[in-house]
């Protein structure tokens, strides 16, 4: 199972390419969006995040 700063940081990764492809080709909506995006991925990959840690810990049985 892959880390969650590995994830984290992959998600960053994916959009500051697309981001600076934006800003090289003066795009300043796409750039809006990308950021908006961003935030949205990245809260949704947080939840989902927790939610495997705490199924882990269960399947462990160790109580949280």
């Amino acid at each position: 199972m892959r880390e969650r700063d590995q994830i984290l940081d992959n998600l960053d990764a994916t959009y500051r390419e697309q981001y600076d492809h934006a800003k090289a080709e003066q795009q300043p909506r796409r750039m809006e969006e990308l950021d908006a995006g961003y935030q949205r991925d990245q809260l949704m990959l947080e939840v989902l995040l927790d939610i495997r840690e705490l199924l882990s810990q269960r399947a462990l049985g160790s109580p949280r």
